[in-house]
């Protein structure tokens, strides 16, 4: 099952477990985005319909980011008129989980739940490690180079 829906002037074609990016929207509550605009709806045996007003799209917001930089570059010839501009975009991720349409729905399998990794804890052996004794080298001090005017009095 897929839906076409339409967020910030564009329409994407969605099915559970989908990524898609769009422009930026808000966190929404709890992380979760409602897309209440759907054009179409796919149904059974490939029959696609026009969604009445109780199709709903629901999304949780993935990360929020600035996309690639743009150049813009504005030139005239011949009139020594040029302006160059940058711009990035910004987007928010929205994983699609669940297309609700005519009393049916349409749930995305559940991602595992990453576990936060464990830090080591730091051994005394690596503390009481000697340490290298670095052997400190003199240096020459090298003498300044004479300045040209000083050079040519003792020429004279």
């Amino acid at each position: 099952m897929y839906a076409v829906i339409r967020t910030g002037g564009k329409q994407y074609r969605v099915a559970p477990g989908d990524v898609i990016r769009v422009e930026n929207q808000g966190d929404g509550s709890n992380g979760k985005i409602e897309f209440g605009d759907v054009l179409a709806v796919s149904g059974e045996a490939g029959q696609i319909g026009k969604p009445q007003s109780d199709a709903l799209v629901t999304g949780e917001v993935m990360e929020q980011g600035r996309g690639e930089k743009i150049l813009v570059f504005h030139y005239k010839r011949k009139k020594q008129y040029r302006k160059l501009r940058g711009h990035r975009q910004g987007y928010t991720a929205v994983r699609i989980t669940e297309i609700a349409f005519d009393g049916q729905s349409f749930k995305a399998p559940e991602l595992p739940k990453k576990e936060p990794k464990v830090k080591k804890a730091r051994t005394e052996t690596a503390e009481a490690a000697p340490a290298k004794s670095k052997a400190k080298k003199k240096t020459a001090a090298k003498k300044a180079a004479p300045k040209k005017a000083a050079a040519k009095k003792k020429k004279k």
